[in-house]
C-alpha cells in the first residue's frame, strides 16, 4: 500500500515497525461544543483508513484523544455556570451520538487531557533537563530554535514560518515561535500541581504524551486535517523527538480543506455548520458518503445539492442490496450452469478493482466506483432465474466492500407494523379485485406513513424512507 507522506511530500510504500500490527494516533476534538462537519471528515477518512488495515489482515492499535483541557472549554462553563469537567462530559457524549450517526468506530482508546497529567509533566521536565524549555514565572515555553528540525512537517524555516493561528505572543518569550507547554493557573480556572506552580498543559504537548503512553516512543501514523500541519503538528514533532531523540511518527497523513458553497467555512461568514446541525436534514450516512466521494487529500465543497446527490446515490446502493436480499431470499438451490461458474469467477475483478483503489493512497472514490460497477453487474444479471449460490455470492462480494467503507449499514426492519401489515394485504385485495383506485389510495397512505412498495414477479417488495 502507498501513502502520501507530509513529511516527505511523496507517496511512500506503508511498511509498518511491527510486521502484521499498526500503530496509529489521530487528533481528536477539544469537547466545547459539538463537532462541525470539517472536524468530520478526518474524523471519517482516517476510520476508513483503520478498517481497510483490518480487513486486509492488520492489527491496529487505534488511538483518539479528547482534549478536555483547553481554554475554550473554560471559557464555555464559564458562560454557562458549570465546571469545565461538565462541559467536556457533556461534549464526549454529544461526540459519540453523532459519531455514531457517522458510522465511526470506536477508537482502541479515546484518551483525556486530565487523565494524562502525570505524564505531561515529566515530558515537559525532561525537556527542561535538556534545555529545550524553559520557566517564566510558572509558563513553561519550548524553545523552538533549540530543535534543529524545527519547521520540517511544513517545510519552513523559523524565520519563514508565520505567527498565526494558536501561537502565543508575549514578552515572556525568548523567541516569537516558542509555544506553551505549562500555563500559570488564571483566577476560577482548573489547575493541577506542578514543579513551577499550579496550572494547566498547553495545547501541543497532550499529544505528545499520549501517543507515547498508548502507542511508545515510536508510531506508524498520525493523522489529522490539513490545519493541523502547523503549529501543532509541527510541536508535536519537536516535543516528542526532542524528548526521546527518535522519530515521532513514520507516515504523517493530513486530509483536504471542506469548502462550504465554494467559499472557506467560517463563523464569521454565517456558513459554519455542526454535524448536529446536518443531521437534521439527511441521514449522517449520507455525510459519510459524500466525503469518501472524494480523495481524501483534495478539497471538497459541501453543499446541500450534493448532499443531495450523495443521498441518491446511497439509496441505490441500498436498493442493490435489498434487491440481492430479496432475490436470495426467493431463489431456488440448483446446480450451477457454466454460465454462472463464470459470472461468479468474473466478480473478482470488482474486488481487485476496490483493492487496488484503496492501495493507491486510500483512494475512495474510485473504490466506491468500484463498487457501482458492481452494482450495475448485479442489476443486469441477477434475476429470480439464477440460483440461490450465484445471487449469494454477489450479495457478500456487495457487503465486504461496502463494510470496508462503513457504509450501508443501517439493517431492513424486517417486521412492519400492525397497521401497515393491514394496509399492504388490503392493497394486494384490491389489486385482485381490480380496484386500481383503492390500490392506489392504500399506497399513497403507505408513504404517507414513511413505506415505499414494489410490486415485483416475487411478490410485494418494501422499504422504509
Amino acid at each position: 500500500m502507498k501513502l502520501f507522506n507530509t513529511l516527505s511530500r511523496n507517496k511512500e510504500e506503508f511498511i509498518p515497525i511491527t510486521p502484521g500490527k499498526i500503530k496509529m494516533y489521530v487528533c481528536g476534538p477539544t469537547v466545547y461544543n459539538y463537532f462541525h462537519v470539517g472536524n468530520a471528515r478526518p474524523f471519517i477518512v482516517f476510520d476508513v483508513l483503520r478498517r481497510y488495515f483490518e480487513y486486509i489482515g492488520y492489527e491496529v492499535t487505534y488511538i483518539q484523544n479528547f482534549t478536555d483541557v483547553d481554554d475554550k472549554i473554560i471559557n464555555r462553563a464559564q458562560v454557562e455556570g458549570v465546571s469545565p469537567t461538565e462541559i467536556s462530559n457533556k461534549y464526549i457524549e454529544e461526540y459519540f451520538i453523532d459519531a455514531d450517526g457517522l458510522g465511526i468506530k470506536r477508537a482502541t482508546i479515546h484518551p483525556r487531557v486530565s487523565d494524562n497529567i502525570e505524564g505531561i509533566i515529566d515530558m515537559i521536565k525532561a525537556l527542561e533537563d535538556k534545555g529545550l524549555a524553559y520557566n517564566k514565572n510558572g509558563n513553561v515555553y519550548y524553545r523552538a530554535i533549540r530543535f534543529k528540525d524545527y519547521g520540517k512537517l511544513s517545510k519552513q524555516s523559523l524565520e519563514d514560518l508565520d505567527i498565526g493561528s494558536r501561537i502565543e505572543v508575549n514578552e515572556e518569550k525568548e523567541h516569537p515561535m516558542d509555544f506553551a507547554l505549562w500555563k500559570k493557573q488564571k483566577p476560577g480556572e482548573p489547575a493541577w500541581e506542578s514543579p513551577w506552580g499550579p496550572g494547566r498543559p498547553g495545547w501541543h504537548i497532550e499529544c505528545s504524551v499520549m501517543a507515547k503512553r498508548y502507542l511508545g516512543e515510536t508510531i506508524d501514523i498520525h493523522g489529522g486535517g490539513q490545519d493541523l500541519i502547523f503549529p501543532h503538528h509541527e510541536n508535536e514533532i519537536a516535543q516528542s523527538e526532542g524528548a526521546h531523540n527518535q522519530p515521532f511518527a513514520r507516515y504523517w497523513i493530513h486530509n483536504g480543506y471542506i469548502n462550504i458553497d465554494n467559499k472557506k467555512m467560517s463563523k464569521s461568514l454565517g456558513n459554519f455548520f455542526t454535524v448536529r446541525d446536518i443531521s437534521k436534514q439527511f441521514d449522517l450516512e449520507v455525510v459519510r458518503l459524500f466525503m469518501l466521494s472524494a480523495h481524501y487529500r483534495s478539497p471538497v465543497n459541501f453543499s446541500k445539492e450534493l448532499l443531495e446527490q450523495a443521498k441518491n446515490s446511497l439509496e441505490r446502493l441500498y436498493n442493490a442490496r435489498d434487491n440481492a436480499l430479496h432475490l436470495m431470499e426467493n431463489s431456488m438451490e440448483k446446480k450451477l450452469e457454466k454460465e454462472e461458474i463464470n459470472w461468479i469467477e468474473k466478480l473478482g475483478k470488482y474486488r481487485e478493482a476496490f483493492k487496488n483503489s484503496m492501495e493507491d493512497d486510500l483512494n475512495t472514490a474510485d473504490a466506491l466506483a468500484a463498487i457501482f460497477d458492481l452494482v450495475k453487474e448485479m442489476n443486469i444479471y441477477l434475476d429470480d432465474d439464477k440460483s440461490r449460490e450465484t445471487i449469494k455470492k454477489a450479495y457478500d462480494l456487495f457487503l465486504e466492500l461496502t463494510n470496508v467503507l462503513g457504509i450501508v449499514q443501517k439493517t431492513q426492519e424486517k417486521e412492519l407494523d400492525k397497521e401497515i401489515e393491514e394496509l399492504i394485504e388490503k392493497r394486494q385485495q384490491a389489486r385482485r379485485e381490480k380496484n386500481w383506485t383503492l390500490a392506489d389510495e392504500i399506497r399513497d397512505q403507505l408513504t404517507e406513513k414513511g413505506i415505499i412498495i414494489e410490486d415485483t414477479p416475487q411478490g410485494v417488495k418494501w422499504k422504509r424512507v
